[in-house]
C-alpha cells in the first residue's frame, strides 16, 4: 500500500517524540502482565494451530471441549500443551481429536509431565503447533503470490465496504456484487453477541442477527468466493472480519489459517463497547497481533468507537492517545507500519462552526503522526439524522477529507445511516461517491498546504498537547490493587466515558497467572519473531 510519507503540519518533533515515549512508558506494563498471564482463549487458539477442529453432537467445539478436561484436572496456569500431548504420548489416544472426544465423555484423566516425560510433551506440542504455524506461513506466501498474479488495487484509499446478511450463501452474491462495483475491501460484520460467546461456532452459518457469525468455514467460503471475483477482476479483493471478543485469539489463528487479509483487532475495544474483562482483553490481543504479524493481516482499530460515546472535538485527544497505545502494542507483538490500519473517524457535528476545517485537522494529524501507516477512515454516523440528501452531503465531505489527507482504508459512507439496513442500491450510490469525489479531487493532496501557524495547525497541536499531557497522567496513574497505570485509567473513564474495572467484566475466570512450569509452544515461537 501506498501512503503519503512526507509531514505537511509544522508540528514540534520533539513533542511527537515525546508522545511516543509515554505510549511506550504506559504501555511496557501492560505487556507485562500480559506475558505473566494466559487465557482459556489462548489455550484453545493453540490447539486449533495444532490441527484440532470440529465440534461434538451439541455444537460445542472440540478444542473447548479439551481445555475445559485439562483445566478441570491440572488447572488452566501450567497450560494445555503438557498435560495433552502428555496424554498422547501414553497412549490415551491416537490424535487430538479422539483425545478430545474421550476427554469430553470423562473418560481421560491429564496431569503435568515431569522430567523426560515433559521434555517428550515440549518437542511433540511444538512440532504439531510449529505445523500450524507453517500452514499460517504458506497461506500468506498464497496471497502474494495471488496479487502478483492478478494484479492490486490500483491506487489508495482502499475502498472499504460491509455486508453481511445473517446468511454467509446470501453474503458471498452480495460481497462480489459490490468488488465488481469498486470495492477493495469486503468486511463481513459479525453476528450481535458473538463477541461475548466463550467458543467460536462451528460450520456454514445460515443465521445471524445484524451479522453473520464468525467460523472457520465461513471465512474459507467467502475466501474462495472472492479469489474468483479477484480473478475475474483482475485485482486482489481483500477480506476483513473480526479478531475481537471472548474468543480473539483463536479467530486471530482461523483467520490465518484461511488468508484473511484484514481482522478488526483493537486493544480496548472489547473492554470498552463489550465489558470484558481487561487483563483477558491485553491477553488475548497480544497473542492475537503475533498470529497477525506472522499471517501478514492489516489490524484495523477501533478509535471511532469513542467518537460515538463521547464529543469529537472535546474527545479528539483520546483518539490520538489510543492511536498510540495501538501503534505500541501492535510493534512489541511484531506487526510492521503497513499492518496499522489506525482508526480515526468523521464524526463532529456538523453544526459546529468550522466544523470541516476540525475534521481535517484532526485527519491531518493522524496522517502526520503515523506517515507509513494504512489508517482506517470512518465515515459520520453519530450525526446521521434519517435526512438521506444530508447524509449523502456529509458523506461526500467525508470522501473529501479523506482525499485531502491521503487515508489509507476508507469506509464507504451510507446515506442511508440510521434509518435502515443499506440496500445494494444504496451500497451503489455511496461507491459513485467515492469514486466522484476521488476521481475530481484526483491528487490535490500535493496541493494542498494549511497556513502555517493557521486554524489547522493550531488544532492539530492542541491535540497534540492534550495527548502528551493524557498520557503522562496516565503513566502516573495508580490504583490500590497495583495494577498497570493503563488500567487503573480505563476504570476511570478515561476512554469513550466507560468505566471498566480491572477486576470486572465477562471473561475473567477464563484468566490464569502462569505457573513456573508454564509452557506453551505458540507462544514460544510466536515470541521468537516479535518485536521487542
Amino acid at each position: 500500500m501506498t501512503t503519503t510519507a512526507r509531514p505537511r503540519l509544522d508540528l514540534d518533533r520533539a513533542r511527537v517524540k515525546e508522545a511516543r515515549q509515554l505510549a511506550r512508558k504506559v504501555g511496557r506494563p501492560v505487556v507485562s502482565m500480559a506475558r505473566k498471564h494466559t487465557t482459556v482463549s489462548v489455550e484453545r487458539a493453540t490447539l486449533r494451530l495444532a490441527g484440532l477442529g470440529g465440534a461434538d453432537p451439541d455444537g460445542t467445539p472440540w478444542v473447548n471441549r479439551l481445555a475445559d478436561a485439562v483445566r478441570a484436572d491440572v488447572g488452566l496456569e501450567h497450560g494445555v500443551a503438557l498435560p495433552v500431548w502428555d496424554a498422547l504420548l501414553r497412549g490415551e489416544a491416537e490424535d487430538l481429536a479422539t483425545l478430545a472426544a474421550k476427554a469430553g465423555a470423562g473418560s481421560v484423566r491429564f496431569r503435568v509431565p515431569e522430567g523426560r516425560d515433559s521434555t517428550r510433551a515440549t518437542s511433540a506440542s511444538r512440532k504439531a503447533v510449529g505445523a500450524g504455524l507453517r500452514r499460517i506461513d504458506a497461506r500468506r506466501k498464497e496471497r502474494e503470490r495471488l496479487i502478483a498474479k492478478v494484479g492490486d488495487a490500483p491506487a489508495t484509499p482502499w475502498i472499504y465496504l460491509i455486508v453481511a446478511t445473517g446468511d454467509i450463501h446470501e453474503d458471498i452474491p452480495q460481497a462480489q456484487a459490490a468488488a465488481r462495483a469498486g470495492a477493495d475491501v469486503i468486511a463481513v460484520i459479525r453476528s450481535t453477541g458473538q463477541s461475548l460467546l466463550d467458543f467460536v461456532p462451528e460450520g456454514a452459518t445460515r443465521e445471524g442477527f445484524a451479522g453473520t457469525y464468525a467460523t472457520q468455514e465461513n471465512f474459507r467460503l467467502m475466501r474462495a468466493a472472492l479469489d474468483e471475483t479477484s480473478r475475474e477482476l483482475g485485482r486482489y479483493i481483500r477480506l476483513t472480519n473480526y479478531a475481537s471478543g471472548l474468543c480473539m485469539p483463536e479467530i486471530a489463528a482461523l483467520a490465518g489459517l484461511e488468508r484473511l487479509d484484514m481482522m478488526l483487532n483493537d486493544s480496548m475495544y472489547g473492554i470498552l463497547f463489550r465489558d470484558i474483562n481487561p487483563v483477558r482483553t491485553f491477553v488475548d490481543q497480544r497473542f492475537s497481533r503475533q498470529v497477525h504479524a506472522r499471517a501478514g493481516i492489516i489490524i484495523n482499530t477501533g478509535e471511532d468507537n469513542y467518537l460515538t460515546t463521547a464529543d469529537a472535538v472535546e474527545a479528539a485527544h483520546t483518539v490520538t492517545t489510543s492511536q498510540l497505545l495501538n501503534e505500541y502494542f501492535a510493534k512489541e507483538a511484531g506487526l510492521e507500519d503497513w499492518q496499522l490500519g489506525l482508526g480515526h473517524a468523521f464524526e463532529i457535528d456538523p453544526d459546529v462552526p468550522d466544523s470541516f476545517r476540525l475534521e481535517l485537522a484532526h485527519a491531518m494529524l493522524a496522517r502526520d503522526l503515523f506517515p507509513k501507516a494504512p489508517l482506517k477512515w470512518m465515515p459520520p454516523t453519530r450525526h446521521m439524522t434519517g435526512d438521506v440528501f444530508r447524509g449523502y452531503l456529509l458523506d461526500g465531505f467525508f470522501n473529501l477529507v479523506g482525499a485531502l489527507t491521503g487515508q489509507g482504508i476508507l469506509l464507504v459512507g451510507m446515506m442511508t445511516e440510521a434509518v435502515v439496513t443499506p440496500w445494494l442500491s444504496d451500497r451503489d450510490l455511496a461507491l459513485q461517491n467515492v469514486r466522484y469525489v476521488m476521481n475530481a479531487a484526483g491528487n490535490l493532496r500535493e496541493d494542498f498546504r494549511p497556513a502555517p501557524g493557521g486554524f489547522i495547525e493550531r488544532r492539530a497541536d492542541h491535540v497534540l498537547g492534550e495527548t502528551i499531557g493524557l498520557l503522562d497522567q496516565i503513566a502516573h496513574d495508580t490504583d490500590a490493587a497495583g495494577h498497570p497505570p493503563l488500567l487503573a485509567a480505563i476504570a476511570d473513564g478515561t476512554f469513550g466515558l466507560m468505566k471498566r474495572p480491572a477486576d470486572g467484566g465477562r471473561g475473567l475466570d477464563g484468566v490464569a497467572r502462569k505457573s513456573a512450569r508454564y509452557y506453551n509452544p505458540a507462544t514460544e515461537l510466536l515470541d521468537q519473531g516479535a518485536a521487542r
